[in-house]
């Protein structure tokens, strides 16, 4: 438990950081995006799926993205939604830096563990793991957090994103702070 709120004291540090460092660029005039909606498909380490982002006003450089993922490891479906900030990279065109945060609902069926089990033999006690295959529905959810860079193409309707979602998850009684990156193609209109 105490490795757990390290880290997420570590995660939010960092997250602090890098909005404190957002809010001093926030005096230079904010650029557009480029785009108003896209729609793609995230490939990442732990999670894939859709991805859908629109930006709520050019003025103040703020989107809204979805993301309808599913697992390799697990049997279900999560629906992430996340608030983001954009601010652009000055030096290069089309480059955009973001961070924002988010939460996500999800059901997964199946889970696969060890459990110990204690037992007396005599004045000696013993232990062995057995394996249980729980194929039951489970809800899950969480808090999620951002950070990426995006580059919009000059010439294409592309934009090309990567980026790194850490969350905290709550499942069935059990928590756990995992960690995502994944690459986003995009098309915009």
């Amino acid at each position: 438990m105490k490795t757990l709120l390290f880290r997420f004291a570590l995660v939010a540090l960092c997250f602090s950081s890098v909005a404190g460092f957002a809010q001093r660029k926030k005096s230079a005039p904010a650029a557009s995006a480029g785009y108003q909606t896209g729609i793609g498909l995230r490939a990442g380490g732990y999670s894939s799926g859709l991805t859908i982002k629109h930006f709520l006003s050019g003025k103040n450089n703020v989107a809204a993205e979805g993301l309808v993922t599913t697992e390799y490891a697990a049997h279900g479906v999560r629906f992430t939604l996340l608030l983001e900030k954009h601010v652009p990279v000055k030096e290069l065109k089309g480059l955009q830096f973001y961070y924002g945060a988010g939460g996500h609902l999800g059901a997964y069926r199946g889970r696969y563990y060890f459990e110990d089990v204690r037992y007396r033999h005599g004045k000696k006690y013993d232990y062995y793991l057995v394996y249980v295959n729980d194929d039951r529905t489970r809800i899950a959810g969480g808090a999620d957090l951002v950070l990426g860079l995006e580059y919009k193409m000059d010439d294409l309707p592309f934009v090309l994103g990567v980026d790194y979602k850490p969350f905290f998850e709550v499942f069935n009684g059990y928590t756990g702070l995992y960690h995502d990156a994944a690459v986003s193609l995009r098309f915009t209109f």
